[in-house]
């Protein structure tokens, strides 16, 4: 069994401060290969939610009926947006 493909996407921003990876608006990751230029905080906080898409779970959805997760930095709080892609969409 092949494991999904999953895209993370910075979509807002809450905080008084830049982030200091220096990540913005805009900016996404393909979980597989790019995730060591990810934050290291909010990679922390991605991996379980990660792995529960991978294996089948389903994570609470938001407003806009998809997810999304704060980075843990209180001064930054960027909001991105995990996708789980199909094959027909990588």
């Amino acid at each position: 069994m092949c494991k999904p493909k999953i895209k993370i996407t910075l979509i807002d921003k809450k905080g008084k401060i830049g982030c200091h990876r220096g990540h913005k608006i805009g900016d996404s990751w393909d979980w597989d290969t790019e995730r060591g230029s990810l934050c290291p905080m909010a990679v922390h906080t991605l991996f379980p939610m990660i792995d529960i898409l991978r294996y089948g779970g389903i994570l609470p959805t938001s407003l806009e009926n998809d997810f999304r997760f704060c980075c843990p930095d209180a001064d930054v709080i960027n909001i991105f947006k995990i996708e789980k892609l199909l094959q027909n969409d990588v």
